[in-house]
């Protein structure tokens, strides 16, 4: 399922070293701004113990993870939306994302100089939020002209569209990003072919100094304070401390450094997986002699649907999906000993696959 975040933020706040640790294609870092001329594509492993415990009870061939694309957006300043900085065409880039991770700069280095002359998390939340909110509402401005012109030849749903497009204006008007604009169900098709980019949701990542990974320090908690009023996940990362995890090749090599740093993974396990969450994703699994696989589906996907993950030709044809349940599989150690125990459920068309059921399409092409 090709669904992408989008990594934003501030230049020089250490976006594309986290973007690094994430992927196995590899960004430029630099310490001037607005070196880098273009947007990196990445893609990431979600990582998911599961999916590897599995092999314990199905010895297997290859064990491929589900993954989510990531890219890396060039740092943003103000008067990006009228190409200050490395200009907006890179706000294009953010609107073909589907989920946005902020990454925010919560520590201090005389070497890694701010654009702005100083550290401030608040502020630079804002200088992103008001950069995307301009070009938003660039957007729903020429989406009214658009319906006004139908509402003078007498349409009933462009009058209605007008009504709530403008309040949507006001609202960003006012300095609030859409995403926090209530609308009701019935009219969310106004709204959505737009691909707002204040619209999507997002998460922070508060990159801090190695000393500040546990517990935070006092830019952190400016931006817990800042956002203590929305539903957002806040995550703290010392990006320069994954960068270091990352260049380890040796596993025990790995597990002692996070010792060492008091961390039980690396902080970007928890990020990819805040990511696929925050995309409303989740995973089922196919268990077999030659491989053992997670499927990347949206959470709510009915059985044919999450066939259609697999291929076009499942989804088409479906008849039936025979489901084990992760934890039964496990507890039972096999497929044999889950039909014994009547823990092999047949299911049909409407069945909503949850997350980490193991699959079986039966279909007919």
């Amino acid at each position: 399922m090709a669904l992408k975040c989008g990594i934003v933020g501030i230049a020089n706040v250490g976006k594309t070293s986290i973007f690094n640790c994430l992927s196995d294609t590899k960004g430029e870092t630099t310490a001037f701004a607005f070196s880098s001329n273009k947007s990196n594509v990445g893609v990431v492993r979600v990582p998911d113990p599961r999916l590897y415990n599995l092999e314990n009870f199905q010895t297997t061939e290859k064990i491929i993870p589900a993954t989510v694309e990531i890219v890396d957006i060039p740092g943003l300043t103000k008067g990006a939306n009228k190409g200050e900085g490395v200009g907006n065409k890179f706000l294009a880039d953010i609107r073909n994302t589907d989920a946005l991770i902020h990454v925010v700069r919560c520590f201090d280095d005389e070497n890694l100089p701010h654009v702005d002359g100083s550290i401030d998390p608040v502020r630079d939340i804002e200088t992103i939020d008001f950069e995307l909110q301009v070009s938003d509402l660039d957007a729903v401005e020429k989406k009214i002209e658009k319906l006004a012109k139908l509402v003078k030849i007498g349409d009933k749903d462009a009058k209605h569209g007008v009504e709530v497009l403008t309040g949507l204006k006001e609202h960003i008007e006012n300095f609030q990003n859409a995403r926090s604009y209530v609308i009701a169900d019935k009219d969310k098709s106004i709204v959505d072919n737009m691909f707002l980019l204040t619209m999507k949701p997002v998460m922070f990542v508060c990159n801090v100094d190695e000393g500040s990974v546990i517990n935070g320090n006092g830019y952190v908690d400016k931006v817990k304070e800042h956002l203590k009023d929305t539903d957002t996940q806040i995550l703290i990362i010392a990006g320069k401390l994954e960068a270091e995890i990352a260049e380890l090749d040796d596993e025990e090599d790995r597990k002692e450094f996070l010792s060492y740093s008091g961390l039980e993974e690396p902080g970007v396990n928890k990020l990819v997986r805040s990511a696929y969450s925050l995309l409303s994703l989740m995973s089922f699994f196919t268990v077999g002699p030659k491989e053992i696989r997670a499927w990347t589906i949206k959470k709510g996907m009915t059985a044919p649907e999450a066939a259609g993950a697999i291929h076009s030709d499942l989804q088409r044809g479906f008849i039936r999906a025979e489901v084990m349940k992760y934890t039964d599989f496990v507890e039972l150690g096999s497929e044999q000993a889950c039909k014994e125990k009547g823990k092999l459920f047949v299911e049909g068309k409407n069945y909503i696959v949850q997350d980490a059921d193991i699959l079986h399409i039966r279909f007919n092409v």
